[in-house]
């Protein structure tokens, strides 16, 4: 691989010190993630603010706000090219903004794909690349498109998987790795013919290697031989998911990506515990049953090898939770815990690793603060415990979305998105025991653009910290399963059956009484007070914070759809008619696409490890809002059909889901394509 110089690293004081020593950087390290990136000579901080549409630039050494550039809606995050070209991928508006060094509007909007996320500049400068979490013309896939940063034209599209999001450089950028969000899963991309890319891998198998001891012969998996609910677990099993973003280490050798560990297996009611988390159905089952943080959600971080073909995961068996005795690992520990039960980690949302290599700083959104942990190792004089590989845990501002650290190691920021903030991380000193903390007053870059209320109800529903919402051995958020408000494509084992995630955005969700997918709850207050107690170890909720949640749930953006235009096209139209004629809008009517009943639509599981109990069967299951469904798979309360065109199939001829046996497979197609302009 080329490297990029040689940085010194002993000319000052690092932010963790890691033993002075010169090391080769390579040209694909990038030293920040998500909201924040640095100019090449880290004299000028640039954040993007979702909320306000702007570019924020901050002067460094002054720390003061000195402009401020519109961007498009949504801006998501920022890199910086080698010229100092700053690029900022618009979510909300299937773009990219290009803004040259030292101009106060933009150079240039670079049409793209549907919700860009990741992106990143070539070492030589020549190409830029964006991850789009859909195409203009699918919902069912993204892709990578690469954008010539000379004349600003898309060289070439290429299709990847479901929702990609984070993206890395390997070999000098002759290769890439792409995040998939909710699939928890690296795919790669060989870029060494500049006109015809290629994905040479799909996925891995970090999911096997983290659940080993569940798959070896002889074991019975939790799904195989569920306890009854109440009762001691037996084998867990986890799926990683919400991998955010994608990291390298400064040489070169290895990538980080930030994820979510949770729980496959069935949950039941954790006993009492005696330390907040007991008789919470999502107490104590995080993988090795670790302690502060220790919900069916679980913070993480992959490590995969960059070297060879394609990044190769390096994960722990989680079922087993400790190496074994003659392993030395020299990677960070897959399961992210707190030292420390009054810092729980939770919500990783950006990484950044130090340019000496040695240290990693992971960004928890759902708890505000920052954990610094070794990259190369798990155990040492430094780390304050032997339950915890992280040294220190820096608590920040609210909402935190994005780090850049200076390429001498001497500082980082951090943006703190809820409270539209910029926090300054130093040292204390030069020994190995100092300590890194928050330098001065937080600057203001921006203002809240949410309704007070609506403010305040985001970051209750993104805590994992608060006690009304969650207890410290519990330690989730509603965002730890309502991914950003939308769906995490996940089926937790409940004991009342299998049950999928459903998304919240853009669904007017608190005008759709009753609640749940049981339709038990008949008012909003309830069914939250249900949540937040029964499963998340919180409190009570008195009247105004369910007001607060509620207005922060209305005001949910809707996810972007590539199949909404106007007017319908032809199989569209006839799809309109089909919805009709097989009387979908008996139950998906109105405004809100649901009459808010329960039904049977022939989707009770009755056979398997997970059931769908008897009281369940009896009732029915609540009509889901169809607004916004075609970027909701998989469907059905438990997941089980991965597509809308398989749900419509399934069943068809029994009518209990509309009046499907009429339709031929043509028909069925065309009811789809209307579907998914809902």
């Amino acid at each position: 691989m080329r490297r990029q110089g040689w940085a010194a690293f002993c000319a000052v004081t690092t932010l963790v010190l890691s033993g002075c020593s010169e090391r080769e950087v390579a040209g694909t390290w990038s030293n920040a993630s998500g909201s924040v990136a640095l100019s090449r000579d880290d004299s000028t901080l640039y954040v993007v603010d979702a909320d306000n549409g702007i570019l924020a630039v901050v002067d460094t050494e002054r720390r003061e706000k000195v402009g401020e550039v519109r961007v498009g809606p949504r801006p998501e995050r920022v890199t910086v090219g080698p010229d100092d070209t700053v690029y900022v991928t618009n979510r909300g508006g299937r773009s990219v903004s290009v803004i040259r060094k030292g101009d106060t509007v933009e150079a240039a909007r670079v049409d793209v794909g549907v919700e860009p996320t990741g992106l990143t500049v070539s070492p030589d400068g020549r190409t830029l690349y964006v991850v789009n979490s859909a195409t203009r013309t699918s919902s069912e896939h993204g892709s990578l498109t690469a954008i010539d940063t000379a004349s600003l034209t898309a060289r070439w599209e290429l299709p990847l998987g479901e929702e990609p999001r984070g993206i890395a450089l390997l070999e000098d950028g002759k290769k890439a790795a792409v995040t998939l969000f909710r699939q928890g899963d690296v795919m790669t991309v060989d870029l060494s013919d500049a006109d015809r890319p290629r994905v040479v891998r799909e996925g891995t198998d970090l999911n096997a290697r983290a659940n080993r001891a569940s798959s070896r012969p002889g074991s019975i998996s939790a799904l195989e031989s569920p306890p009854p609910p109440g009762s001691p677990q037996g084998t867990r099993t986890f799926r990683a998911r919400g991998m955010v973003d994608l990291l390298g280490a400064p040489d070169g050798r290895r990538l980080f990506a930030p994820v979510l560990w949770s729980r496959e297996d069935p949950l039941a009611a954790s006993p009492d515990d005696g330390m907040g988390g007991g008789d919470s159905m999502y107490g104590g089952g995080t993988p090795c049953g670790a302690g502060p943080g220790g919900g069916v959600v679980a913070a993480g971080l992959i490590t995969f090898n960059a070297e060879g073909d394609a990044p190769a995961p390096v994960v722990d068996d989680l079922d087993e939770c400790k190496p074994p005795p003659e392993e030395k690992p020299d990677f960070p520990t897959s399961l992210i815990a707190s030292p420390s039960m009054e810092s729980p980690l939770q919500g990783p949302a950006a990484a950044v690793v130090d340019p000496s290599g040695a240290w990693l700083f992971l960004v928890n959104q759902e708890t505000n603060n920052v954990a610094i942990l070794p990259a190369w190792r798990r155990s040492g004089s430094d780390l304050p415990n032997e339950t915890s590989s992280v040294r220190q845990v820096v608590s920040v501002g609210a909402g935190p979305n994005g780090i850049a650290i200076t390429r001498d190691g001497s500082k980082a920021y951090v943006y703190n998105a809820f409270d539209h903030t910029l926090s300054t991380l130093v040292s204390t000193g030069e020994d190995r025991e100092s300590i890194v903390f928050e330098e001065g007053q937080r600057l203001a870059l921006a203002g809240d653009v949410l309704s007070p209320l609506a403010a305040a109800g985001r970051r209750l529903f993104f805590t994992a910290a608060d006690p009304k919402m969650t207890s410290p051995m519990v330690a989730v958020s509603c965002a730890s399963c309502h991914l950003e408000g939308r769906e995490d494509g996940h089926v937790w084992g409940f004991p009342d059956g299998p049950r999928q995630t459903p998304s919240l955005a853009g669904r007017m969700t608190t005008s759709t009484a009753p609640f749940h997918w049981s339709g038990e709850f008949s008012g909003l207050g309830e069914f939250m007070n249900a949540t937040v107690i029964d499963r998340m170890g919180g409190t009570q909720l008195d009247t105004d914070t369910v007001a607060k949640l509620a207005a922060f749930i209305d005001t949910i953006p809707a996810t972007d759809n590539p199949h909404q235009g106007a007017p319908l096209t032809e199989a569209q139209t006839r799809g309109e008619a089909l919805y009709k004629k097989a009387a979908c809008d008996t139950c998906h009517a109105g405004a809100l696409l649901t009459n808010n009943t329960n039904a049977d639509v022939g989707t009770f599981v009755r056979t398997g490890a997970l059931q769908d109990n008897a009281q369940v069967i009896k009732s029915g299951l609540n009509t889901p809002s169809l607004l916004g469904v075609g970027r909701t798979a998989p469907y059905l309360h438990d997941g089980s059909a991965p597509t809308l065109r398989a749900r419509m199939m399934n069943g068809r001829e029994t009518n209990k889901h509309g009046q499907t046996s009429q339709l031929s497979d043509a028909d069925v197609d065309d009811l789809v394509a209307y579907l998914q302009t809902l």
